[in-house]
């Protein structure tokens, strides 16, 4: 049925758009047109948007679903579901599951799944190297014609300098987009926060910055040799955001995104052990804080992200070096990112650009934009809504996340997926 959006203020970044007006979208699910509505349409639907924001989907460059291998934590189907609660309507998945997506087939079937659903779509990222052992590489031609929008060797390091750039240079003779997390596996140690005073305040083992600036500093030296075009993920030291900067001044073909809790809490949220805040990488101090910021404002930091890990609750019982690491972060994405527009760091549209076109591109997904004929992807949401977040409220099966019982702003109150409203709020 056709559909129409009336009244909304229209952010479409990728278009410079921003103003009231009404969208339009055919029986097929895509953008018909944008403030009149084409001859002889007829809307079977109208959804009074007045007083609401209507953006592109959000695309979420990074979320473990966490299936296969770790259902009893969540599901493709429940984690979709918190998803599209959340105005997100496309997913990146890494591929440390089990078994690993090393293989066509795995794509295949993560890609399948979610399609039977009809919520979130998901774009694999394929494996880098076999198994994630940093052994072999992966058939990377294989699994990018099954589906996969890039490659990584995820939290897996890959020891040996030789093999990472034998990979690089495999992907770069196919124009594929290479994802690094910067982790030094030595340095990294068994640490579980940043190295510095809380850390030794507690008593727990610390990760320096140069466990990031390291791995970082090789990285940026394998991208220049082999012109590989390169994704970092979750930089979270000021040290790390200038050498991006420079990478960049230099014409390094490099993207970089920060995940939305290392952009508002810092190593002092641990407080008094709060496993809700154990995170890999470490949430760092208020100056790497402050510099994360100064990143995503000056363009050094391209996107921001929830890296999404949800658990079971025993998984955050344990003594906190024993708990383990992650946030449930989907349903706090969109919130987070608006918080930056409340503190007057970011402006609107650039923070909506941080979380649909901006994380479209690296990936090369025609989505995150609501240009005429794009696949009708839609968020709307009320921007002057204020609500707390509740663990029994959550639509992810993981409650883990350290802004339960946090005033927020800015709530979904529709999302479409294709031209289909899949899911709706009435928070009149």
């Amino acid at each position: 049925m056709g559909l129409q959006i009336r009244g909304g203020r229209l952010i479409d970044p990728a278009n410079d758009v921003d103003r009231v007006a009404d969208l339009f979208i055919d029986n097929d699910g895509f953008v018909a047109a944008v403030d009149k509505a084409p001859d002889g349409f007829h809307a079977d639907r109208v959804i009074d948007a007045s007083g609401r924001v209507v953006c592109p989907g959000l695309v979420d460059l990074r979320a473990r679903l966490r299936e296969p291998g770790l259902e009893y934590k969540a599901t493709i189907e429940s984690e979709t579901h918190a998803a599209v609660a959340a105005g997100i309507t496309t997913l990146v998945c890494p591929p440390d599951t089990n078994p690993v997506i090393d293989t066509p087939a795995m794509a295949q079937m993560i890609q399948q799944r979610a399609w039977r659903f009809g919520l979130s779509f998901i774009h694999p990222l394929g494996a880098l190297t076999r198994g994630l052992e940093g052994a072999q590489l992966s058939d990377m031609e294989s699994l990018d014609e099954a589906g996969c929008v890039g490659f990584t060797n995820a939290h897996e390091a890959i020891r040996d300098t030789l093999v990472l750039r034998r990979a690089m240079e495999y992907a770069a003779s196919f124009d594929l987009t290479v994802f690094l997390h910067p982790e030094d596996p030595w340095l990294l140690g068994a640490g579980c926060v940043h190295e510095g005073e809380i850390g030794t305040r507690l008593g727990l083992p610390g990760i320096p910055e140069a466990a990031e600036t390291v791995a970082l500093a090789r990285d940026l030296a394998l991208i220049e040799q082999t012109g590989v075009r390169a994704h970092f993920c979750q930089l979270s030291s000021a040290r790390s955001v200038a050498m991006v900067a420079e990478a960049k001044s230099r014409g390094l073909p490099v993207t970089a995104d920060v995940t939305a809790h290392h952009l508002h809490l810092t190593e002092h949220d641990i407080g008094f052990f709060d496993t809700m805040c154990h995170v890999i990488p470490p949430l760092r101090s208020l100056r790497d804080r402050d510099a994360l910021r100064d990143g995503l404002v000056q363009g050094t930091i391209d996107i921001v992200c929830s890296d999404h890990q949800p658990h079971e609750p025993d998984a955050k019982l344990a003594p906190f070096s024993e708990s383990e690491p992650g946030i449930s972060g989907l349903e706090t994405l969109l919130p987070l990112t608006l918080q930056l527009v409340d503190e007057g760091i970011l402006d609107l549209a650039g923070a909506i650009a941080a979380i649909t076109s901006k994380p479209a591109d690296v990936i090369s997904v025609d989505t995150g934009h609501l240009g005429i004929g794009a696949n009708a992807d839609v968020c709307i949401f009320d921007l002057q809504q204020r609500w707390i977040l509740k663990r029994e409220e959550m639509h992810s099966r993981g409650h883990n996340s350290p802004f339960v019982g946090r005033e927020l702003n800015g709530q979904v109150t529709h999302t479409l997926v294709g031209g289909q409203v899949v899911y709706e709020r009435d928070i009149s």
